[in-house]
């Protein structure tokens, strides 16, 4: 059976001439999916019986169901709990930002870059996720959102996993979340993290989708780099950068480099020169993130001093910086917090909405 949200218009459409049914029914099933966010063939009520069962036994929808929503202390987070039909679970993040509303999306169960500071690849990686569960969380949140008079505003695959893995189903998934005719994202508003999968990175540039790219850097050099991403051994750091650096330049895009500060790892003022050196003739964002504790890990987050004096290195040498003010770290919702669930998640204690 084919999974609903993991088709494109296209595919939907010439499943319903196939089974002689007018265009305009294909429509409707996508207004009750992509803009109603309903996932029951049942109460599509202007569909034909005949065709609600024709689409029963043919598209699966409903991949995901929903354990648990958690929000954050100061109301800018909500961290969403999924369970899957073969039991595993996956995590989404929205985050709430002045009138940004951005879902944090995950592709894998788990994750094989396995980084230093990072919960979801403690255990490695279970599985990918197929692009009808990627999408699934989308329009779940936005469904969610759309109670309140919102919408989803930005993506940002930097969930659980290492979306350039799972290539073939996150390429689909951009392809159905910018499908006009679906959920019409502009690729401008969609970011696509990796710690730098080099033929992939390529593979998408050739693509043509032209979305954003946030490279996991998290060190100066590959010497230190192999310590936090131990994935950062199957490419050299040189080979890493410029594969980067060549979408950039391809798809007319800044690159954003994502580095997280690990206290007496990478947040030396020797390790910010080296940074501001590598960068700075370049048309770049670099995004700091203080560490987020995560349960049986013993990294530190560096004091506030140093963060400080890492960003003001950076800031004179030209290079433009940001630092990540953490949101939804009280209920393990910020970077790098995101876990592998194997218990049943009302055992989990967090506070629920």
């Amino acid at each position: 059976m084919r999974e609903f949200c993991g088709l494109l218009s296209k595919e939907v459409k010439n499943f319903f001439e196939e089974v002689g049914e007018k265009p305009f029914r294909a429509r409707q099933l996508f207004d009750w999916v992509y803009q109603k966010g309903v996932m029951d063939y049942e109460k599509m009520l202007n569909l034909p019986q005949s065709l609600r069962v024709t689409l029963s036994d043919a598209m699966q929808l409903g991949l995901l169901h929903l354990e648990k929503v958690e929000l954050s202390e100061d109301q800018e987070t909500k961290k969403f709990l999924w369970k899957l039909a073969d039991e595993r679970f996956v995590e989404s993040v929205l985050i709430l930002s002045g009138e940004r509303r951005t879902v944090c999306v995950s592709s894998q169960v788990g994750c094989p870059a396995r980084c230093a500071f990072c919960a979801s690849g403690k255990e490695g990686i279970i599985r990918n996720l197929s692009a009808a569960e990627i999408v699934e969380q989308v329009v779940k949140i936005n469904h969610h959102l759309m109670q309140e008079g919102e919408r989803v505003s930005h993506l940002v695959f930097m969930g659980m996993g290492e979306p350039l893995e799972n290539y073939e189903e996150v390429v689909r998934a951009l392809k159905i979340l910018m499908d006009p005719e679906l959920l019409g994202f502009s690729p401008r508003k969609i970011t696509v993290s990796t710690v730098g999968v080099v033929p992939n990175i390529k593979r998408l540039m050739e693509e043509g989708l032209k979305v954003n790219l946030a490279l996991s850097l998290h060190a100066p050099n590959q010497h230190i780099r192999k310590k936090v991403v131990p994935y950062a051994r199957k490419f050299p750091f040189e080979e890493v950068l410029k594969s980067a650096r060549d979408y950039a330049k391809f798809t007319k895009r800044d690159l954003t480099y994502e580095y997280v500060l690990l206290e007496g790892i990478n947040d030396t003022a020797e390790n910010a020169q080296e940074l501001a050196a590598l960068l700075k003739h370049e048309q770049c964002t670099v995004n700091l993130i203080p560490y987020n504790p995560v349960e049986g890990l013993k990294l530190r987050r560096p004091s506030n001093e140093k963060i400080d004096l890492f960003y003001s290195i950076l800031s004179k040498q030209g290079v433009r910086t940001t630092r990540r003010y953490t949101k939804g770290k009280d209920i393990a919702a910020a970077c790098g917090q995101l876990a592998l669930k194997k218990k049943n998640p009302l055992e989990i204690e967090a506070k629920s909405v």
